[in-house]
């Protein structure tokens, strides 16, 4: 009896864990899948929000997870789905203007450049567009500076005062810690790698800041004198002495039409949107919005397609994913591009700072199988510099924003050492060897003469193989392309004067290009890469399996641990790098 009794709770906790695991998938189902079946109904008479406070990344992403079908995501919060949206909105009945509240922007200066310029298209629908802050930052000033009317709090604040940027410097940390950075470089702006080997910014590198900033801030300058009616020279003016700085000087220097309280602004919306002051004033986020547009908007049934094949973030060797740039996804989203006969054309959007030049090589070969069957067009984000130019220096066009961080044509090797470390807390590494080079590089010891000279050989060498790809795909002397290389970096402006790229613009020329190429006028677009997912993964986030991470916490500590995943980032920057200093930040 008892045994029958054990046999029959293990078959009862067997169905229970199957159907807790059901349950599980079902949640996760409409967790994942709810969107599809949850878009927004826009009513008449409505606000289009537009609040750009989430991470604005060029692509939101395609998720496929094998076997689970309903777990696959689609997001349509990326720049060009915002960008569609607005289009969308112009035509939309139910949308009656637009506002910018309280914006917080959270995208770069060439995605809100973008977004402005799908704005500017908008007002030509008629319809309106107000703004209204209690704080202006600059960027969020210069994208609301399209609007028909800008408002300000009584009390509010504007940061108007020109572009600036800050960069740290480790020489003496690396020499008080002694844990240091072995750095081979060659291009004297390459400055990815400055700050590890001096205290103080070098004037090659302050000059060529200096350059694009003021590029950016004379294109900044130029589109908001034309939108508010204020010279470029008056605008710098008010930057210099910020006279801009509260609503009263905002409203002074005509940076703003009206001072109000939120409360007045949204009455105005009502009034302006034609909702009676004791009725609900119908609002619709852009991400809400973005989503709906996806649905309805009307798409021809050409069978032409043209790819656009997103390239976003590091560069680095091995398979990539949403937030890297591996040779992986890219080879198998070229292969797929140029073996589909119903895809005319490829369009390649770089927003890249670059990464791994051994990745960025295989990326340049792919590219180059696919030209020779079907145009390829380069459309560049923010930033399409060092390995990022090197992915698109073969295209047939290169098309890039006037704000766009290109060029970086230059090369570095970068090694992790901690012999001084180790030499004051009592380490010392003893190496056994076959033969001379047997040790090419301990952690423990500093980099050798002959150790360093191989690595500038490599360095040379790849040096010469960028530059030669830069010539080849641009149709320049490799001369000339050393002239404007050695690791400089050029707005979009000053990349189209010395030859590197073809035309300033956004997406939408890039794709205009690739039709005429391919010799379509209607097109679908397909989207890549598609990023492969798996149920274990799933399991991790919610915190169902422990994860390899959580093992490693216990074991080590939370401090260890740290350390750990510092060390591993340096570690999976894999051979020679062709990287643009990406985290400089421009104020």
């Amino acid at each position: 009896m008892n045994f029958i009794k054990r046999v029959l709770s293990t078959v009862t906790g067997i169905f229970v864990f199957l159907g807790i695991c059901l349950g599980l998938l079902i949640v996760f189902g409409l967790i994942f899948g709810s969107s599809s079946e949850e878009i927004v109904k826009v009513k008449p008479n409505s606000v289009l929000d537009l609040k750009l406070d989430f991470p604005i990344k060029d692509y939101a992403g395609k998720t496929e997870f094998e076997h689970y079908e309903f777990l696959n995501k689609d997001d349509k919060n990326g720049l060009f789905n915002i960008i569609d949206a607005i289009h969308y909105a112009a035509i939309d009945d139910n949308i009656k203007g637009i506002s910018i509240d309280n914006n917080f922007i959270n995208a770069g200066i060439s995605q809100t450049k973008a977004i402005r310029d799908a704005l500017i298209k908008f007002k030509e629908s008629g319809k309106f567009i107000t703004a209204y802050a209690d704080i202006y930052s600059q960027k969020d000033y210069y994208l609301s500076s399209v609007a028909d009317t800008i408002f300000m709090n009584p009390a509010g604040m504007m940061e108007f005062k020109g572009l600036s940027s800050e960069q740290l410097y480790f020489k003496d940390f690396q020499e008080k810690t002694g844990l240091k950075m072995e750095v081979v470089r060659f291009g004297k702006y390459k400055s990815a790698v400055e700050p590890f080997l001096e205290n103080e910014m070098s004037e090659a590198n302050r000059e060529q800041v200096e350059v694009f900033l003021n590029s950016i801030w004379t294109e900044i300058k130029s589109e908001i004198s034309e939108s508010r009616g204020v010279s470029a020279e008056q605008l710098n003016i008010i930057a210099d002495s910020l006279l801009a700085r509260n609503a009263p000087l905002a409203k002074q220097a005509k940076l703003i039409d009206k001072i109000a309280y939120h409360d007045e602004y949204l009455a105005g919306l009502k009034t302006a949107a034609g909702t009676q002051a004791s009725k609900k004033l119908e609002m619709v986020s852009i991400f809400d919005y973005a989503e709906h547009s996806a649905s309805n908007m009307l798409t021809n049934y050409s069978k032409d397609k043209i790819a656009v094949i997103y390239a976003e973030g590091e560069i680095i060797y091995g398979e990539g994913d949403e937030g890297s740039v591996g040779q992986g996804v890219m080879t198998k989203s070229l292969v797929e591009a140029r073996n589909n006969d119903k895809i005319k054309a490829v369009v390649l959007r770089i927003n890249s700072p670059g990464g791994s030049a051994l990745a960025s090589e295989l990326i340049w070969r792919e590219i180059e199988l696919t030209k020779k069957l079907k145009p390829v067009i380069v459309s560049m984000g923010n930033v399409a510099a060092s390995g990022g130019y090197y992915i698109a220096c073969n295209a047939d066009k290169i098309i890039a924003e006037p704000t766009t961080i290109t060029g970086s044509i230059g090369v570095f090797g970068m090694l992790p050492n901690g012999n001084a470390l180790a030499s004051k807390i009592g380490i010392n590494a003893e190496q056994v060897s076959t033969n001379q080079n047997s040790v090419t590089y301990s952690f423990f010891e500093p980099l050798n003469d002959a150790q360093h000279d191989f690595i500038k050989e490599e360095i040379i060498s790849i040096y010469e193989l960028f530059t030669g790809r830069v010539a080849e795909g641009r149709g320049m002397e490799q001369d000339a392309v050393k002239e404007i290389a050695q690791g400089r970096v050029w707005t979009g402006t000053d990349a189209l004067k010395i030859g590197l790229v073809d035309e300033l613009g956004g997406l939408d020329l890039a794709l205009k290009y690739a039709a005429e190429a391919a010799g379509i006028s209607e097109y679908n677009i397909k989207e890549f890469p598609i990023y492969k997912k798996d149920l274990d993964k799933i399991l991790r986030q919610f915190g169902l399996a422990e994860a390899k991470e959580d093992i490693m916490k216990e074991e080590l500590g939370e401090d260890a641990y740290t350390l750990l995943k510092q060390v591993k980032t340096m570690t999976q920057r894999k051979g020679i790098q062709l990287l643009v200093p990406y985290s400089l930040d421009i104020k």
